[in-house]
């Protein structure tokens, strides 16, 4: 993992700030983690690709998450505190390389089928589908690289991998054994609201906390950029070639601290 300046920071930001959240999170990461080429970040599946956006959240705002979410029952809202090793359920990848980590068969209902995990190719395939049933047939139907038809006979045909023609039960026997594969990919958090005693689950997003996290902190330190360079009339270069620690002093001596 490389560690990210504050002028990369900045760059990374402008240059996704109008992306959707899947390409936002590849950008990060293709700056953040050089050992890993772009294609192999953007095949990881969902819950790899989620693993290493944990790691960096520790790499540059610790451990610590602070949020909140409104009762889905009584509509108060309630803080959230809790650490990244509580939310992390698997290491870091570290078989990039190897599509076979992602492959996965099933046999049932009469079908064999070969599928393998969501990755984030998948999700921007998807991004305007609607309605959503229909985004998440495209995703399965993407996903299943292979469906035999097993006869009375013990013979092998193959056979449409259509989402719609398969039976019910099967699609959600694949769906389940993704998640299974992948937990990381569908992180939730158990909740009980202190006013009404709801209880519930709710999905944390990383990227989208995250992404959030690195807006509010480009825009801090492109308020002290214009605020030395006010002062004292640097550069925008030479600013941020400075510590973050020696931009707050000078801002302090400047009574903006």
């Amino acid at each position: 993992m490389h560690n990210l300046s504050a002028t990369e920071l900045l760059t990374i930001w402008e240059h996704t700030l109008n992306q959707s959240p899947v390409h936002r999170a590849l950008g990060l990461l293709t700056v953040a983690f050089p050992e890993y080429t772009p294609e192999q970040l953007a095949r990881l599946s969902i819950g790899q690709r989620d693993t290493l956006l944990l790691n960096l959240r520790e790499r540059l705002f610790g451990s610590r998450l602070d949020s909140t979410i409104a009762c889905p029952q009584c509509q108060q809202q309630i803080e959230l505190a809790f650490s990244t090793s509580d939310i992390r359920v698997e290491p870091t990848p570290s078989g990039v390389n190897d599509s076979a980590a992602t492959a996965m068969s099933l046999t049932l209902e009469g079908y064999k089928v070969n599928f393998r995990l969501p990755n984030s190719i998948d999700l921007v395939s998807i991004e305007t589908c609607t309605p959503a049933d229909h985004a998440h047939e495209q995703l399965l139907h993407q996903c299943i690289q292979s469906v035999t038809r097993l006869t009375e006979d013990n013979d092998q045909e193959e056979t449409s991998n259509d989402v719609r023609q398969l039976p019910a039960s099967l699609i959600d026997a694949i769906a389940e054994r993704m998640a299974e594969a992948d937990p990381q990919a569908n992180t939730q958090l158990a909740l009980t609201c202190p006013d009404c005693s709801h209880v519930w689950n709710a999905t944390f997003d990383i990227v989208t906390y995250l992404m959030d996290e690195i807006h509010r902190l480009a825009k801090h330190i492109l308020q002290e950029i214009h605020n030395l360079a006010r002062a004292y009339g640097w550069r925008e270069a030479d600013i941020l070639e400075m510590t973050s620690i020696r931009r707050r002093a000078y801002l302090e001596l400047l009574g903006l601290g």
